[in-house]
């Protein structure tokens, strides 16, 4: 059994209207206590402090800027989904990483030119400005510190020829730090920065170390500083984010997308997918722009800064999700990262900005804050059996999904404990100790020779599935991929595992183990204690209405009969191979929504008289018609005395 650590502290969003508005990042405040903690678990703390002083910055910005670059997690040498190491986020991309993909950089013969942007190398600058060793500097987190803190000062003196001791005549260098090539987003970083120096921050990391800020809300950073750094001016354009959001426009693909006009012609926008570029944020928008790219998104997420690019209006239909139907109510947000090749780690200003520019569009939009909502691509339905072994995996198993709904300011809730028959329990890993072991395979090498797969343990979103309740049992293997045998451990096997957030009935209970029905199969997973899992309510569970197995689908169409003249009707058919059977029951989060099918070259929306429920049918959600199934509300019995 993990022993559990203490959570991380963070502001949700919900909290945070106020800095919402003002186009600022609050984060939660600090207060005295009583320190009893031991040296080993503050020796983060004292590195930060040791650098601080070495260098000559003053220590609040030292702690502010690692807490927006990496949360002060150290990660030992794992890289971050944009090349980063450490708590400073030293940065060092190769051709392999900007090789992979479908980001527009596979086979480009300007690729070793791109790797080599000073951008995406701060390791190796840090390296040179300090003497210290590239290795250390990855794997040591001192080490990591005295390198960031060592560019950071040499910025400085660039900035202000000199180190002051003055933290508010850091904002330029901090603004440097970010890598921004434009001013707008180099400053929306360095005021997030300042923010969390002036709010203050304190938490306790995946290994264990304390580290505090202590809240400084006199600081007024000299912002001008900004406009020495001879950065590009950002022109205004007409963007659909919120305030603390750094946003530019650049048109995507128009073969990638389709012009609409949503939600007013009937079209009902009701989820976010989150996904991984597989490259850089340039390549990625340059790629994602060109104008014979079939696929496209709504918004592109820089890592370093969180900084925006919107390349489809959300009124329009962006081609991201791999799936028509899916589209048609989605909205894409692509992040920078390279999670094929084995990144294993988001950073905090990209999981921020993030969260922001979700809540200001599922406010706008009606759009539930829940896990068949808020969906990672690698929960997108397949429109049929050859969609389904299509589909991508991003945003990958280190994507911290707990993380990232705490600052949506909706936390997954329920007890745990262990949950009887039939009663429906949330997926909840604590991420910061569910470590996994997964097989990596890269799936590009420049220079041609066959990648070699790794076995990596890592934090994970999920939990591994097995066909009986014990840890030699085989994986459970997705029907569509595997047929009959049985799944693996590698990283893009999304079928023989269950995620953070989604929802299941359960199936049984035997020991440590827990079943769920998934995929018309009974599978079990160790869930000793219910450690792994919360009980859930207000959900609906959904069952076949009759003794027949019911048809599940990948796509939400209207029937044949239903077009009118001269509109071809799109193929509804179920997905071969899957079925809810009798006996067994999903979970559904929301009522049920018409069919509904558009034609761009009228403007026509199709709206059938059936309706289907969204269910979570496997590590995937799927649809099913309303008339098929019974949807039965779980509420919560209070007689039983426990919180609600």
């Amino acid at each position: 059994m993990h022993k559990r650590k203490m959570p991380r502290r963070h502001l949700s969003l919900a909290a945070a209207v106020g800095a919402l508005a003002a186009g600022s990042l609050a984060v939660l405040p600090v207060t005295a206590q009583a320190d009893t903690t031991s040296d080993t678990q503050t020796s983060r703390q004292q590195d930060f402090a040791a650098a601080a002083a070495e260098y000559h910055i003053p220590e609040s910005v030292l702690l502010g800027l690692a807490y927006q670059e990496s949360a002060w997690e150290s990660h030992g040498a794992q890289a971050s989904a944009d090349g980063g190491y450490g708590p400073m986020h030293l940065t060092d991309v190769t051709p392999a990483m900007m090789a992979s993909g479908g980001a527009g950089a596979v086979g480009r013969s300007d690729l070793k030119s791109m790797a080599a942007n000073p951008a995406l190398h701060t390791l190796r600058a840090a390296a040179k400005l300090t003497g210290l060793s590239e290795d250390a500097l990855r794997e040591d987190p001192a080490t990591n510190i005295r390198g960031g803190a060592a560019l950071l000062a040499s910025y400085e003196k660039q900035v202000a020829g000199g180190v002051p001791s003055d933290a508010a005549q850091w904002y330029g260098a901090v603004a440097r730090y970010s890598q921004s090539p434009q001013k707008r987003d180099a400053a929306a970083f360095a005021d997030r920065v300042f923010a969390t120096v002036r709010g203050g921050a304190g938490v306790t990391t995946k290994d264990g170390q304390r580290v505090r800020l202590d809240a400084d809300p006199a600081v007024r950073p000299a912002t001008g500083q900004v406009d020495r750094l001879h950065l590009k001016a950002t022109a205004a354009t007409d963007t659909e984010c919120p305030p603390a959001v750094p946003c530019t426009f650049v048109p995507g693909s128009p073969a990638g997308m389709q012009v609409s006009n949503r939600p007013a012609n009937g079209i009902k926008i009701d989820t976010i997918v989150i996904h991984d570029l597989e490259g850089t944020y340039d390549s990625g928008v340059a790629g994602l722009a060109n104008p014979s790219n079939s696929v496209s998104t709504n918004y592109v997420m820089r890592s370093s800064d969180g900084a925006v690019t919107q390349m489809v209006a959300t009124k329009d239909i962006a081609f991201h999700a791999g799936n028509y139907s899916s589209n048609l109510h989605s909205i894409g947000i692509e992040h920078e990262g390279f999670a094929a090749q084995g990144a294993t780690w988001y950073t905090e200003a990209q999981y921020q900005s993030t969260a922001y520019l979700v809540q200001y569009l599922a406010h706008r939009f009606g759009i539930p804050l829940d896990r068949q909502h808020i969906l990672g691509h690698d929960d997108v339905a397949g429109a049929s059996a050859s969609g389904v072994r299509g589909q991508h995996w991003d945003p990958g198993p280190s994507w911290d999904w707990d993380h990232f709904m705490r600052l949506l300011g909706a936390p997954l809730s329920g007890l745990r404990g262990t949950a009887p028959v039939g009663s429906v329990v949330t997926i909840d890993p604590a991420f910061d100790t569910n470590l996994q072991t997964v097989q990596v395979c890269p799936i590009d090498d420049p220079t041609g020779a066959t990648p070699a797969c790794t076995d990596r343990e890592q934090a994970s979103n999920f939990v591994f599935l097995h066909t009986g309740p014990d840890a030699s049992a085989p994986l459970f293997g997705d029907q569509l991929i595997h047929g009959t045998a049985a799944g693996t451990d590698e990283i893009s096997d999304w079928g023989s595992t269950a995620q953070t957030g989604q929802q299941f009935v359960v199936a049984d209970q035997q020991g440590d183990w827990t079943a769920i029905w998934f995929s018309g199969a009974k599978v079990w997973f160790y869930n000793p204690g219910g450690q792994n899992t919360k009980q859930a309510y207000g959900v609906k569970t959904i069952s076949a209405a009759g003794t027949t197995p019911v048809a599940v689908y990948g796509s939400s169409y209207p029937d044949a009969s239903e077009y009118p003249a001269g509109l071809g009707a799109s193929a509804q058919a179920p997905i071969s191979g899957y079925s809810l059977p009798a006996g067994q029951a999903y979970v559904a989060t929301q009522a049920p929504n018409a069919t509904v099918d558009y034609f761009k070259s009228s403007g026509t929306v199709v709206t059938g008289a059936k309706t289907q429920y969204t269910i979570q049918y496997n590590h995937r959600v799927a649809l099913v018609y309303s008339g098929d199934v019974t949807a039965t509300p779980v509420t919560k019995h209070w007689e039983d005395g426990s919180a609600g």
